[in-house]
């Protein structure tokens, strides 16, 4: 790994733990004398590990209600990445999904950025964001989302090099911002599942319950096919899917970390119904040794191999998916737990620690390398 003698690490907010919050502690490990910087920072809702960091609010933090309604104050965030003083700092890291990028720095500097997607409301998602927006929000948002893509082309041109979390992104980086991308999967904590010789005949649906990671058509297909089915996650949709659940669908908000790793193990299968950038709940999936049936686009296609560690449905239906089940149920006799685990062994946190040293390391003169 090359060397350097300051390192910035700037995350676009930290107020939850995903995703992109584990690729921040994986970012610590490597790192850990970073400091961090973000634009609204809620020490309480992150990790312990974040929280031994030194970590820094741009003026986004100060203004009111910025814990709660951070993102209605993205068109002033360029501007607090802009004002950033990252002069003391040799390699800066940029986090990136929400603004995070566009920081200026030193010349002579590196900046690596570690892209989980490109702003969906400013790109692919754009059409849906405007389309359920308020009639006065809709009128502001394309003006001012215009501006925001100009800005956000501009910084990455300014970016070193940049780093894809799939195949998937490095393709949305391309068409977004003109830019080619190595691809590092995030890191997932594989060795902390665990099979078990009882797997129970129920399937096993976690997300967000949210309109795009389509709990609906889960729920759907679960209730006319009359399969038993565990449906975990919170989210605007809770109540609905809650009081549309048959008796063969249980619903729950929260499960317990050992709660989450048994009923992996023990499930039939895991559904996976939104498109996502990457996806790290099929690869714990796989971790526990059991098959995903997943709609086919997006990052899955990195994570999870067709016909061998799952199965895809090619469209966002409940047709499709009620045909992927009927077919699963065929397929699972030739299914081996053995290649899923070592499917998911692609994506241990070791994996994603070589890909970003992979990634300095070309980056860097000799003079630097250690």
């Amino acid at each position: 790994m090359p060397q350097f003698r300051r390192v910035a690490i700037i995350h676009y907010w930290l107020v939850s733990m995903r995703g992109g919050e584990r690729v921040l502690e994986r970012l610590l490990d490597l790192f850990p004398d970073a400091d961090v910087f973000t634009h609204v920072y809620a020490p309480e809702r992150v990790s312990h590990r974040i929280r031994s960091a030194k970590v820094r609010q741009t003026f986004i933090g100060g203004l009111p209600g910025a814990r709660r309604h951070y993102q209605k104050y993205l068109p002033f965030m360029p501007m607090a990445l802009e004002e950033l003083d990252l002069r003391e700092y040799d390699l800066v890291i940029s986090s990136e999904s929400g603004p995070a990028k566009g920081a200026i720095i030193r010349p002579d500097a590196l900046h690596l950025c570690y892209c989980h997607s490109p702003m969906r409301y400013l790109w692919d998602h754009y059409h849906d964001y405007k389309s359920s927006a308020q009639k006065f929000a809709r009128l502001a948002m394309a003006p001012m989302f215009h501006r925001l893509r100009q800005w956000d082309i501009s910084s990455a041109n300014r970016i070193d090099s940049i780093v894809a979390n799939s195949n998937f992104v490095a393709q949305r980086i391309r068409k977004a911002w003109g830019r080619e991308a190595m691809v590092v999967h995030p890191p997932v904590a594989v060795d902390a599942f665990h099979t078990s010789t009882e797997v129970a005949g129920r399937y096993l649906w976690i997300s967000q319950m949210t309109p795009y990671k389509k709990a609906d058509i889960a729920l759907e297909a679960f209730n006319r096919l009359g399969v038993p089915a565990l449906m975990v996650g919170n989210g605007e949709m809770f109540k609905a899917i809650a009081a549309g659940a048959g008796p063969n669908v249980e619903v729950r908000r929260h499960l317990s970390f050992d709660e989450l790793k048994q009923a992996y193990a023990t499930a039939k299968a895991l559904v996976f119904t939104p498109e996502e950038d990457f996806g790290i709940v099929p690869v714990e999936a796989n971790a526990s040794g059991r098959p995903v049936i997943a709609f086919g686009r997006g990052g899955i296609r990195d994570s999870i191999v067709d016909g061998e560690t799952g199965l895809f449905f090619l469209e966002q239906s409940v047709e499709a998916l009620c045909d992927a089940i009927e077919r699963f149920e065929a397929w699972i006799p030739h299914f081996d737990p053995e290649a899923a685990i070592r499917n998911s062994r692609r994506f241990a946190p070791e994996v994603f620690d070589r890909g970003i040293a992979d990634a300095l390391q070309a980056l860097c003169p000799a003079e630097r390398v250690a």
